[in-house]
């Protein structure tokens, strides 16, 4: 059983939602605004929020960032924008997964138990490649000793790589491990966000210290030689 906090403004969907997810053993609240949502999740402490994006007081992606700025909840995103130009800012904004309306209470029970087994595995210690070192606990990382200013996707996308020192790592494997979005046209966003990184790495595509593109697979990262 789980507490679940609901951020649902249409009454039908909220009390179905709240029904069928407390006949499956979870305790729901729920609040049909941004803001009372938000004072119930800094108050009440759920475990995980299912949050509405179209809400009538504030848009859902602003109050998932506003989250995200007091809490790392596990949020999943319930919405009928179902495409990769919608979604992937929703992601970007740290959402943990997102299902897509209509779904059933089942479906979302489905979901829920997933995104709380992969909070609950316990974090990996610290990571170092190069003077590239990630702490997945702090959700920080530093080179040669200096903070880097990472964005939350932009951290998961160099932790994911940094666990995986030396090995090619296809845009389809971190959208669908990163991203959590199945591979298409939101591609670009992989070339986009390692295009930062490499930014704030102090490096670029034509000339790599720690992000290397294998042209045509993907890309690893590596200490500088």
């Amino acid at each position: 059983m789980a507490d679940i906090l609901l951020i649902e403004d249409d009454v039908t969907i909220r009390t179905a939602l709240s029904r069928g997810l407390g006949e499956r053993g979870h305790a729901v609240s729920s609040s049909p605004t941004a803001f009372e949502g938000l004072r119930l999740a800094v108050d009440d402490r759920p475990d995980l929020i299912v949050l509405d994006l179209g809400l009538p007081d504030l848009d859902g992606v602003e109050l998932l960032r506003m989250l995200r700025a007091v809490s790392r909840v596990p949020v999943i995103v319930a919405t009928a924008r179902d495409g990769d130009s919608e979604m992937v800012p929703v992601l970007d904004a740290g959402a943990d997964d997102y299902v897509v309306k209509p779904f059933s209470a089942a479906q979302l029970d489905a979901r829920i138990r997933a995104v709380l087994r992969r909070a609950g595995e316990p974090a990996p210690e610290q990571l170092q490649v190069g003077g590239l070192r990630i702490d997945p606990r702090a959700r920080s990382a530093t080179l040669d000793g200096a903070a880097l200013d990472l964005t939350p996707r932009e951290f998961d996308v160099l932790h994911y790589l940094a666990a995986r020192p030396g090995e090619v790592v296809t845009k389809r494997e971190l959208l669908t491990e990163v991203w959590r979005l199945p591979y298409g046209g939101a591609d670009k966003t992989v070339d986009v966000h390692l295009s930062w990184l490499r930014r704030k790495l102090g490096e670029t595509a034509s000339q790599p210290r720690y992000l290397h593109t294998v042209r045509g697979v993907g890309v690893k990262l590596v200490g500088p030689a």
